[in-house]
């Protein structure tokens, strides 16, 4: 075989690779997309208003309630300690710590739920005496909102971070409890009997067979709670912290302050938004061998 046809087959046989100019409008995709989505709402509101549909005093179009950015910051304090308008104009590193002090109450929250609804569910299944006890009380507790909960929170933890994080707790962990009781029994029998024929014990087929086996949808279900979360904290920040920016929105809406209510809400959409990015990506390396998500988004 000469050398040239010996070359020929390796071109033949080399993977072919994407041009990079391919490659990058792949990447981009999706947040053009998402540019594209977000232009259309927001073109609608401005067709509204320039139309005369929409009172620009009730329902302030975006070139309005952007239009003077340094008179919303005023209503943000950058320590997380109160809301109102400061003396001082504010900055967008008040803006900044606001969401960041709202952000740290989801996350407490979120985690902690995770992690305890997803211990006790596996503990209930695999501890007779211990799941005949709680999940009659779990089950019993479930279908209380977590706005019936509020004064409970002020009564146990008084005011500031605790109460939030405790409604954030509440408003998940028993759905998700709930999802990984019926995640386990969803798991194939034939991966229990095969676990069980090759000599593996209770606790190694709950740690190498179901546990793996409901991660990824139960992570799932974890994203789906996320933007419940949001609006428990937004809640329990209106009623009991006195900061952030459930406190705001809450300001905003007794002032008639038609404009920092969008401004507000902007913001919450934004950092949900980014929130559940961060989620996804956190799925992602943890649960690397699923793949990519099933639920839709960028």
């Amino acid at each position: 075989m000469s050398d040239g046809t010996m070359s020929d087959e390796r071109k033949l046989s080399a993977p072919t690779r994407p041009p990079a100019g391919r490659n990058l409008a792949r990447k981009l995709a999706p947040a053009l997309w998402s540019l594209a989505s977000l232009a259309i709402f927001v073109g609608l509101w401005e067709l509204a208003w320039w139309r005369g549909w929409a009172n620009p005093l009730l329902l302030p179009p975006p070139h309005i309630f952007l239009a003077n950015l340094p008179d919303q910051f005023r209503f943000f304090d950058p320590n997380g300690q109160r809301a109102g308008a400061l003396s001082q104009g504010g900055s967008f590193w008040s803006v900044l710590g606001v969401i960041g002090w709202t952000s740290l109450r989801v996350t407490a929250g979120l985690g902690l739920g995770f992690i305890m609804s997803l211990g006790i569910g596996l503990a209930i299944r695999y501890f007779r005496i211990f799941g005949n006890l709680m999940l009659p009380m779990v089950t019993m507790l479930a279908p209380i909102s977590p706005v019936a909960w509020i004064p409970v929170a002020v009564f146990v933890f008084g005011i500031g971070n605790p109460p939030a994080i405790f409604l954030v707790f509440i408003a998940i962990f028993f759905v998700m409890t709930l999802a990984t009781l019926s995640l386990i029994d969803s798991v194939p029998k034939n991966y229990i009997q095969l676990a069980k024929i090759m000599g593996c014990s209770k606790r190694q087929i709950y740690r190498h067979v179901i546990l793996p086996a409901i991660l990824p949808d139960l992570f799932v279900t974890l994203r789906m709670n996320l933007f419940a979360a949001w609006m428990v904290v937004l809640i329990a920040e209106a009623v009991g912290v006195g900061s952030g920016l459930g406190q705001v929105t809450m300001l905003a809406r007794n002032t008639f302050n038609a404009s920092l209510v969008f401004f507000t809400m902007t913001l919450i959409g934004i950092t949900g938004f980014a929130f559940d990015q961060a989620l996804r990506y956190v799925q992602r390396k943890v649960l690397w061998w699923v793949g990519p998500s099933p639920v839709g988004g960028v």
